[in-house]
């Protein structure tokens, strides 16, 4: 049955949505089927920051340390950076251009400046070794690389076909955006600004642009890796632009429930998110990043997570949104200092990219009682749209993922002959919107077992839909561990795990077994100054789950677990690492 917060945002996004809307949907002919599209959105991404830019003017837009920059000073600086990549380095419609750096007011001002002068910006892991980004660098054939001093260094030791220009961070963008004349090899780093910058070969903010349109590519990100080696997912502007617009209409519907109820904030303050997690993820990107320049919110840049350091921003900036993997908004909600800050401005903790444990829900809740935390399910081929669980009805639901966000998604969940199931039945989430990205580079064969002929998406996600429609994620899909006939969910048995107050970290997996086929396993770090040991965490989980779903083996550790770029753990390494050692000790071959 529908909540009353449920009838209340379909009420409004119908309104936003239907004849005369904000958000009136036309069609696009995708796939032999009209999907719906937003009618006022741009065509693409350049058009849609030259307008937001200059509607919004001098309203503060990047917060990075000492730098701060209105939203018509960052559009004139990345305006200059494009004249200078397309006069003074031949940048070509459609040509590939790496970056590579860590979050900064400056990556911000070049990933504009490359989508401007018609590149596609290729969002390249900063946290990847050298050689995985050469591999990115090549596989999808950048010319050229945007990249801070750390990451040109990483370059700098391999052989690529790149040329690397160089952002200094901590100055501004006429600084910061200095060249590294060099071929993949040639160490050297050129000093800040000066004679060094992108325009030092040409270029200014008088070079033409081009004029693109929806079909146009514009960005390229790369798949967790978490299968091996990462895949560069393609889209085209049109998906991304409608993919920030689909999350602006969800603000925009939450924003008129608060106003219903007299929670809406004043009209003259301006919104102000923290941003912590990294741009090259599509949640930096999309919902954070692209959604803030329609809504006119101020970005306050983390260069790297500190639980203190967010909250001294929060107080100081007045942060009003605060988003991250879940373990971040709940190490603040159970800080011991975090009385001593004023998070009040900041009334909404939101969370993706990993499970959030449920009752981590509840705690945040009850540590931070002014805010509410949400949760979004997206990925990196659906441009970061998927589902949302808002408030009252996140704390009914702790569980789901949420409802399937309008007025883009259509989700369904199929079975592995791609036939939809009815609710209640677990299956293979699979998500289709113009919003989706049109493939991974060079590789038709992933590509097309991805993308179905009907346009859905299949994400590698198992779970089900309820009868109020709200998505409950089970596993991946590879993930599932089959114990003697029997599954058992990862997810389920790390979030038991989770509930047992010494626990900081873990990762559950399956291992071979003669006689049962897999078993379950886990990998777990305890909080510091706690006592726990194998013995003691499998006698409380047995208060909690079915004793075949309790691990066989337990490897306590004192280091946190090794984390992919978008945060998630690597569950692939631990699998591969412990999988060694229990064939090891088993008598099995590896």
């Amino acid at each position: 049955m529908m909540t009353e917060l449920d009838l209340a945002l379909s009420r409004v996004m119908d309104g936003l949505t239907g004849e005369g809307g904000m958000f009136q949907l036309t069609a696009h002919r995708q796939f032999d089927r009209d999907l719906p599209v937003i009618a006022a959105a741009p065509p693409s991404l350049a058009h849609y920051f030259a307008y937001f830019c200059a509607v919004h003017g001098d309203k503060e837009f990047l917060v990075d340390g000492d730098v701060r920059l209105s939203f018509a000073q960052a559009y004139a600086a990345a305006r200059v950076a494009a004249g200078g990549l397309i006069a003074g380095h031949a940048l070509q419609r459609g040509e590939r251009v790496g970056i590579a750096a860590r979050n900064s007011a400056n990556w911000v001002v070049a990933y504009m400046a490359v989508l401007m002068a018609g590149g596609v910006a290729v969002l390249l892991n900063g946290w990847w070794s050298g050689p995985e980004l050469v591999h990115g660098v090549d596989l999808v054939g950048c010319r050229l690389v945007l990249a801070d001093r750390q990451r040109a260094e990483r370059l700098a030791a391999h052989a690529h076909g790149a040329e690397v220009l160089l952002i200094e961070h901590d100055c501004a963008p006429d600084q910061g955006l200095a060249a590294l004349a060099a071929k993949g090899g040639d160490s050297g780093l050129a000093a800040k600004g000066g004679d060094s910058g992108l325009t030092a070969k040409g270029g200014d903010h008088g070079v033409p642009l081009p004029e693109l349109t929806a079909d146009d590519p514009a960005t390229v990100l790369f798949t967790s890796g978490s299968t091996g080696t990462s895949k560069g997912a393609w889209s085209t502007h049109r998906a991304v632009v409608q993919g920030t617009f689909n999350y602006v209409a969800q603000s925009v519907t939450v924003l008129g429930i608060m106003a219903e109820r007299g929670l809406a904030p004043d009209p003259s303050s301006q919104p102000v998110a923290l941003v912590n997690v990294p741009l090259f993820h599509v949640t930096g990107e999309v919902p954070v990043l692209l959604q803030s320049f329609a809504i006119a919110r101020k970005l306050v840049i983390m260069a790297k997570w500190d639980a203190v350091r967010a909250m001294e921003l929060i107080a100081r900036e007045r942060v009003t949104y605060f988003v991250g993997v879940p373990l971040m908004s709940f190490e603040i909600a159970t800080h011991p200092d975090h009385a001593k800050y004023d998070l009040s401005s900041c009334v909404t903790f939101a969370a993706g990219g990993a499970p959030r444990p449920v009752e981590h829900v509840d705690r945040i809740r009850r540590e931070l009682p002014h805010a509410f935390p949400i949760l979004g399910y997206g990925l990196t081929e659906t441009n970061g749209i998927g589902c949302g669980n808002y408030n009252e009805n996140y704390m009914a639901k702790p569980g789901s993922t949420g409802a399937p966000s309008r007025p883009l998604v259509d989700m369904a969940i199929l079975d592995d002959d791609g036939k939809p199931l009815p609710a209640q039945a677990i299956g293979e989430v699979s998500i289709r919107s113009v919003a989706n990205f049109s493939g991974y580079w060079d590789n038709p064969e992933a590509t097309s077992a991805a993308i179905m002929p009907d346009g859905y998406f299949r994400t590698g996600d198992l779970g089900y839909l309820d009868e109020d429609g709200y998505l409950f994620i089970v596993d991946r899909k590879k993930d599932i561990i089959i114990r003697g006939g029997e599954n058992i969910s990862c997810i389920e048995v790390e979030s038991a795990i989770y509930a047992h107050p010494a626990v900081a970290e873990a990762s559950v997996f399956g291992l071979p077994h003669e006689l049962y086929g897999e078993v379950p396993a886990a990998v777990f770090l305890a909080k510091p100054g706690t006592t726990l040991d194998a013995d003691a965490l499998r006698a409380f989980l047995a208060e909690q789950i079915a004793p075949f779903k309790i691990p066989v083996q337990f490897w306590q550790v004192d280091q946190p677990l090794p984390r992919l770029g978008t945060e998630k753990v690597d569950k692939r390494a631990l699998r591969d690492r412990y999988h060694q050692e229990w064939a090891a000790a088993n008598g099995q071959k590896s």
